[in-house]
């Protein structure tokens, strides 16, 4: 694996009690029918889910649904070439659309007491564990950014996010953070 040079380094979220840059992983669109799905299964080592707005993992592999034929395979970074190659070879005779999405979006983890209150400053879901329970995913708007929200336990939050929009998403959230404590 090359080395990544400072510029090519994936950006990383500003310092806010409870939230963490995540490593960088490699991400992959998948979109296609049932047989592509089922194929796809087998190749990333992870089930898919058919039900809408959930993510299924299996030790560091995640799929995440996002529409009724589209999926976001999350892996750790040093498996992606050899996720995509598997995915590929599973692949060869469906038509499909596989896209690496790696170096589009970076990731953080948000957790705490307060990570619920933090994201409903600037997302319009309903974020209580009844409606959006452990396991759900969705693409959705923080503030004014697209992010793709995964609830990973009670209370702890995966965003995806835009790399052009970290230091925005990063900003947001510590503003939210430090209103909560004036409160």
């Amino acid at each position: 694996m090359r080395e990544l040079t400072a510029a090519r380094l994936p950006p990383q979220f500003a310092v806010t009690p409870g939230l963490e840059s995540l490593p960088p992983a490699a991400r992959h669109v998948l979109r296609g029918s049932d047989p592509v799905r089922r194929a796809a299964e087998a190749a990333a080592g992870v089930g898919f889910p058919t039900q809408a707005c959930r993510a299924l993992t299996h030790g560091e592999r995640a799929a995440l649904w996002l529409g009724p034929d589209e999926w976001l395979l999350i892996a750790p970074e040093a498996e992606g070439a050899a996720l995509a190659g598997a995915l590929e070879t599973a692949l060869a005779d469906f038509p499909h659309s596989l896209v690496d999405v790696s170096h589009r979006q970076s990731a953080c983890e948000l957790r705490g007491p307060q990570a619920t209150t933090l994201l409903a400053a600037g997302c319009p879901l309903d974020l209580d564990e009844s409606a959006f329970p452990i396991g759900m995913c969705t693409r959705t708007v923080l503030a004014k950014a697209e992010v793709v929200l995964w609830r990973r336990a009670p209370q702890k939050f995966r965003l995806e996010v835009a790399r052009s929009f970290v230091a925005y998403v990063s900003q947001f959230l510590g503003e939210a953070a430090r209103a909560n404590t004036l409160d």
